[in-house]
């Protein structure tokens, strides 16, 4: 079987399917050999959720976006992965504008999925592509990655009203596809302080839910790949957030004084 064939039978395996709406988080070194790369995992996902589906990766642009306070949605590149700026380059697909925490979408209704983040002044606010997924029963899928590095948890931190997660905001530079500049006023996600820094703990998510019902685990491709339902996620994790603010974090120097 080509590495296409493989790639399309794991993820069907894994519970994707015709018409779904995803957003991967991926390592292309953790898939060994894949024959044609970033684009044939790209293909495969595509292949699989089909005409009426979406594809989306995180385009995230932290670095170097805090430092220059300038984000040019055709130009700025993602800094989380060879697959995201593969696929952000590919016709068809659509960019949100956000400066640090935009999403690429391909698929049925990228642009609805996309066109509004732009009116947060959060990162992950209630019209980022992370929150407006939920409409669709979006999935999330963390691809030879483990479960840690994933995005989605912010807005389920920002629905709760984690007391830790937003700082102080940055006006920055946006300057959207079509060349149009506007400045925005947007809050930042606080995680690195100058009194001691919060550990990201999103790999607790799956502790708030049910194997086998509320996520899947498989290989695809010889990695480790989780599939998770987006609403779900979101409910249980902010159920969980209620009685422990703080579980989804580390707070190894106590900077919260929560504990």
């Amino acid at each position: 079987m080509s590495s296409f064939d493989i790639l399309v039978k794991d993820l069907r395996d894994l519970g994707l399917k015709n018409g779904d709406t995803v957003i991967v988080h991926s390592s292309l070194k953790s898939m060994g050999y894949v024959e044609g790369g970033a684009d044939t995992v790209i293909d495969a996902l595509i292949e699989v959720v089909g005409a009426d589906g979406n594809v989306m990766f995180p385009a995230l642009s932290w670095t170097p976006c805090t430092t220059t306070l300038k984000f040019d949605a055709k130009e700025t590149p993602s800094c989380i992965g060879y697959i995201s700026n593969v696929f952000r380059k590919r016709e068809g697909v659509f960019r949100s504008l956000h400066p640090t925490h935009s999403v690429c979408a391909f698929g049925k209704n990228a642009v609805e999925l996309t066109k509004d983040h732009k009116l947060d002044d959060t990162p992950v606010g209630p019209n980022s592509p992370y929150r407006k997924m939920m409409d669709y029963n979006g999935k999330i899928l963390m691809l030879g990655c483990g479960t840690k590095p994933n995005t989605f948890m912010h807005g389920v931190e920002e629905v709760g009203g984690a007391p830790y997660v937003l700082g102080a905001p940055k006006t920055f530079e946006l300057t959207d596809e079509n060349g149009n500049v506007t400045h925005k006023s947007i809050k930042q996600h606080y995680f690195h302080r100058p009194e001691g820094n919060l550990v990201q703990r999103y790999d607790r998510a799956v502790d708030v839910l049910e194997k086998g019902v509320d996520y899947f685990v498989g290989q695809v491709h010889g990695a480790t790949a989780y599939l998770m339902n987006a609403k779900t996620l979101c409910e249980k994790a902010s159920a969980k957030m209620k009685t422990d603010p703080t579980y989804f974090i580390d707070d190894p120097d106590n900077i919260l004084k929560l504990k």
